[in-house]
């Protein structure tokens, strides 16, 4: 059984940190009742959760999220969606970018408007419960990275005193044009941290020059090794490697590397080996074909 013991004290980067996050961010896919009972569980004693419909032509029919509140933390987690729904719109020829009106630059549309139905309630949220000098965390999956990474750039840039001591996001898709990152990470820089695992193909869209990632990446090889840095050679034969790696189920490895289960694994795996430093090389998370297929949630 997995274990999550969330240090509320923490201000920093650590793997630990990291692993806790990608739980929180997994447990966003849950139903409010069960986002109730374990986020009471991580010791947290004021849970609220948000699902607001919005009209845009987006692969969700609603903005999920919730706020996760202690005397000394607070987390704001993010839903994703269905990696071959989301893969499939952010190819789309249509997909655009439009002003950002809290910074200069812009923002792809549909994330825009995602966060847009939600995020007056987020803050309101944020404004009545960071009492105390909380430290503030943001976290997602997939289009709910995107949402995390939006959304601490638009808390902070409406609400000054609400700076995100870290923003985690998994699997999160380019969110803006180079100039607006560039701008996140003035702010960010060091706060933020990016996972991608191996050939994640959420992580590779939309195409770029036209969107750009913020900092910083972290990479998990396709062994699980995680990474600072990858240099750009060192990466390609990596990702080639990955994606011979089930030759049973050719072309899948960009969807089954973007599951939230898959990050999951890579981040316990990682924690094992970090604990057992003699420990050998893990096995490509995510398995055989059948893996491909399987939902996104945690069992």
């Amino acid at each position: 059984m997995t274990t999550i013991t969330f240090d509320h004290t923490a201000t920093g980067y650590t793997l630990a940190q990291a692993r806790c996050l990608a739980h929180a961010a997994a447990l966003a896919y849950k139903d409010e009742r069960e986002i109730q009972t374990t986020a009471t569980g991580w010791g947290f004693d004021r849970v609220k959760s948000f699902r607001v419909p919005h009209a845009a032509p987006f692969p969700l029919e609603d903005t999920q999220a919730y706020v996760a509140a202690s005397d000394q933390m607070i987390i704001v987690a993010f839903r994703g969606t269905q990696p071959e729904e989301l893969r499939d719109w952010l190819s789309d020829a249509n997909t655009l970018l439009t002003p950002y009106t809290a910074a200069d630059g812009n923002i792809h549309a549909g994330f825009y408007r995602a966060l847009d139905v939600v995020h007056p309630a987020l803050l309101r949220t944020l404004e009545g419960w960071h009492t105390s000098g909380q430290s503030l965390w943001f976290t997602g999956h997939s289009l709910g990275g995107a949402l995390a990474m939006l959304a601490a750039a638009r808390t902070h840039f409406e609400d000054p005193t609400l700076l995100a001591d870290g923003v985690y996001t998994y699997g999160q898709p380019r969110t803006c044009c180079p100039r607006l990152a560039a701008a996140y990470d003035q702010v960010f820089r060091g706060r933020t941290f990016r996972f991608v695992n191996n050939n994640d193909i959420v992580a590779q869209l939309p195409p770029a020059p036209l969107f750009h990632h913020v900092a910083e990446e972290r990479y998990f090889d396709t062994h699980g090794t995680l990474h600072e840095k990858m240099p750009p050679v060192t990466g390609l034969l990596d990702r080639l490697g990955g994606a011979a790696a089930d030759p049973l189920a050719p072309g899948t490895d960009g969807i089954r590397d973007h599951f939230i289960n898959a990050y999951l694994a890579r981040f316990d795996a990682a924690q094992q080996k970090a604990a057992s430093p003699a420990a050998g090389r893990k096995p490509k998370a995510g398995g055989g074909p059948a893996a491909a297929v399987t939902g996104l949630l945690p069992k």
